[in-house]
């Protein structure tokens, strides 16, 4: 067992931001990470760019450089977290699957024991940055054994290119399935259907040359219902009434739901085009596709579930304080837990953009550690 004073779990862009915060801060940590640096990144789809733009989506205490573009695409992302690292000689360590996280209270001070399949530490600090994508969920529909097409995860999903002239059904309308359907469009798919059970807000990008992190980031101040009740009308402003294309109203809205909106980069036109169709939730599978709520039974050659993760949290921590019954953290990132020493970081949904506030919390965890470091 080795002793560590600070571990970060998730090499991440909010694990990262961390040790890079705490670095600044005269503090080492070891970072460990089931892949290298930038890995989940590069594996992405290929259209993949940042939704947030490149001044508001650096990590903390070094600045995206001027050459990237304003929305950066995910291989350059990933050369910006490697020059992260380097440019903190930040220790990082791939390869490491963590397989529970427990607290030894056999002394008077408590120590955290962080196990890998590998090895084992006893820490004073953990900062769990293991992010909200720990594990693809396809839901169990009634059907889905007998369906013979290809049914895959949005997590294996690389481009719409392998995809053109086939029917494909694309469940669930979160920012990925959005720009998936989008993208296999654009990519000759025959037939692209969006399945979408409960209708998000969807924003432009940009609205009048603005990019509307920008405005998220200044109606962030504003109470809730007001922030979405300006948010709504800019967005109808700007892509006009979709329930006439195909959409029900917004089942909730950003602000208030504190939930991240679908950011549009191509979907709207597509379903003007009739490039993408809109239809309700799946309500079972057949051998050859799929039946909806609303009786319609088609035929598909590919189904990509766009249906979340679960953080696989619940796995690996064995204190049930910590955690809800849905793997997600009970404490805001970067503020104490009920366990002395233990941190979360990175598991926000916000309007203001994941990067811009994983920067924002690293900050202000880094003061924090060396307090109680110095206590503790």
């Amino acid at each position: 067992m080795t002793e560590e004073d600070i571990l970060i779990i998730g090499g991440g862009p909010a694990g990262l931001s961390t040790a890079g915060a705490l670095r600044k801060a005269g503090l080492s940590s070891l970072i460990i990470d089931k892949g290298e640096v930038g890995e989940s990144w590069t594996n992405r789809y290929e259209r993949l760019h940042l939704h947030t733009v490149r001044a508001f989506s650096g990590l903390a205490h070094l600045r995206i450089p001027l050459s990237y573009p304003r929305y950066i695409p995910k291989d350059r992302y990933a050369d910006y977290l490697r020059d992260y690292a380097k440019h903190f000689d930040l220790q990082f360590r791939a390869n490491s699957c963590v397989t529970s996280i427990q607290v030894d209270r056999d002394r008077s001070e408590d120590r955290i024991i962080v196990s890998t399949e590998s090895d084992t530490w006893k820490c004073r600090v953990v900062i769990i940055a293991a992010g909200q994508f720990g594990s693809p969920i396809i839901p169990e529909w009634q059907g889905r054994s007998e369906y013979s097409g290809r049914l895959m995860h949005s997590a294996d999903y690389e481009s719409g290119k392998v995809f053109a002239g086939k029917r494909v059904l694309v469940i669930g309308c979160g920012n990925s399935g959005a720009e998936i359907a989008a993208d296999l469009a654009e990519n000759a798919a025959h037939d692209v259907t969006l399945s979408i059970r409960s209708n998000p807000a969807i924003v432009p990008r940009e609205f009048l040359g603005t990019p509307t992190q920008i405005f998220g980031i200044a109606m962030s101040r504003l109470p809730p219902r007001i922030a979405d009740r300006i948010g709504s009308g800019l967005a109808r402003l700007a892509l006009g009434d979709l329930t006439k294309i195909g959409f029900g109203p917004p089942a909730w809205q950003p602000f208030t739901s504190r939930r991240t909106p679908i950011i549009d980069v191509g979907l709207i036109k597509n379903v003007r085009d009739r490039r993408v169709k809109i239809r309700s939730g799946v309500l079972r599978l057949t051998p050859t596709g799929a039946v909806f709520t609303n009786g319609e039974d088609i035929p598909f050659d590919c189904i990509i579930a766009s249906t979340g993760y679960s953080t696989g949290l619940e796995n690996i921590i064995t204190d049930p304080s910590l955690i809800d019954d849905k793997g997600f953290p009970l404490f805001a990132s970067g503020e104490p837990t009920s366990q002395p020493g233990l941190f979360f970081m990175g598991y926000i949904e916000t309007h203001r953009g994941h990067l811009y506030e994983a920067n924002i919390a690293s900050r202000k965890l880094a003061p924090k550690i060396v307090k109680y470091l110095s206590v503790s």
